[in-house]
């Protein structure tokens, strides 16, 4: 009854200026981020209300790719029918999925592939290269799809990331929301961000 999630938010994507300048522009579209390492699954990403983090991402690039004229580009967002990892139901239902995964995958010889995080990262509890959480969330959609149930439009979490912002701090300096939108008409329209105004 409470998984269909309520009103709009906004989105930040960080990309190349161009991309998003064509974006706006109808001439091009966002596309899918398929990779196996994926935090939220297979889908397109946005960081949740937090236009820094966006443009922290097109300045600084994983993979030591580099953004020629780094931008961000903004969403507003219908999450509708959310896997939304902030809520209990939906974190043991993922967890439901884990088990079920692991079993197929041990009863069939293989072996799950493990977070893990990149040589170099500030914090070693990061594990930037989510290739387990990837999979439970992809095998969970498909699990869904096969069974002909609805599969999720959206999924959200919330990442506890960085270094503590001071001694023995519960705060991390890259703390965030993530939305993976699967559902490309979850994303009602594109705007340029702007500045704030001093009034």
């Amino acid at each position: 009854m409470y998984t269909a999630t309520p009103g709009l938010v906004i989105g930040f994507h960080g990309c190349e200026r161009s991309l998003r300048d064509d974006v706006i522009n109808e001439r091009e579209k966002l596309r899918s981020s398929l990779g196996k390492y994926e935090w939220l699954g297979h889908g397109i990403y946005f960081w949740q209300n937090n236009y820094e983090r966006a443009l922290d991402f097109a300045t600084h690039p994983p993979n030591g790719r580099k953004l020629v004229n780094p931008a961000v580009l903004g969403a507003v967002i219908s999450l509708d029918y959310c896997l939304d990892l902030l809520d209990t139901r939906h974190i043991q239902n993922l967890k439901r999925s884990f088990l079920t995964m692991e079993n197929v995958i041990l009863e069939n010889g293989g072996k799950l592939p493990r977070n893990r995080n990149k040589g170099g990262a500030e914090n070693l509890q990061d594990k930037v290269i989510r290739e387990l959480d990837c999979l439970v969330i992809e095998y969970l959609h498909e699990k869904m799809c096969k069974d002909g149930k609805k599969p999720y439009d959206s999924v959200r979490g919330v990442f506890i990331e960085g270094t503590p912002i001071y001694e023995d701090a519960g705060f991390y300096d890259k703390t965030h929301i993530q939305l993976c939108i699967r559902n490309p008409n979850c994303i009602k329209g594109f705007f340029i961000p702007r500045q704030e105004e001093i009034w």
